[in-house]
């Protein structure tokens, strides 16, 4: 789907499994938030979706597959999600791998709210910022 053509407060984009789409998601995050006209918080929003790519690509999303990144806008509220179809549950500090282990770490430091919700298959995992009016 053409992002242009989605609807002002939610908006999302499928991106295959490539390290190269990472910048690619930040790119769409930074555009959504100016087409919002939201100007607060925008260096962690772009933190934050470039972590939960990259964690998506490291260990959700298997050969053939992408992730969904959608962004949806509320009142005062920006929420990013990551869908993937790739089992298990993240946690802060947990490493899948010998390297990085501190994505999660740091979204939880930046974002206001994280979580992780199941959907089938694999799940979504979030992040919300309270933003200036």
């Amino acid at each position: 789907m053409n992002p242009d053509t989605q609807p002002a407060l939610l908006r999302q984009q499928f991106y295959p499994r490539s390290a190269r789409t990472v910048s690619a998601a930040r790119g769409f995050t930074r555009d959504t938030l100016h087409a919002w006209g939201v100007t607060s918080r925008e260096g962690d929003m772009l933190l934050c979706v470039s972590e939960l790519a990259t964690n998506a690509l490291l260990h959700g999303v298997p050969a053939g597959r992408g992730y969904l990144l959608r962004l949806l806008r509320l009142e005062h509220l920006v929420r990013a999600e990551v869908h993937d179809s790739g089992g298990g549950r993240p946690a802060p500090g947990r490493r899948a791998t010998g390297d990085g282990g501190r994505g999660l770490l740091i979204v939880e430091a930046v974002a206001d709210l994280w979580g992780v919700s199941e959907r089938r298959p694999g799940k979504v995992v979030w992040c919300e910022f309270r933003t200036s009016p």
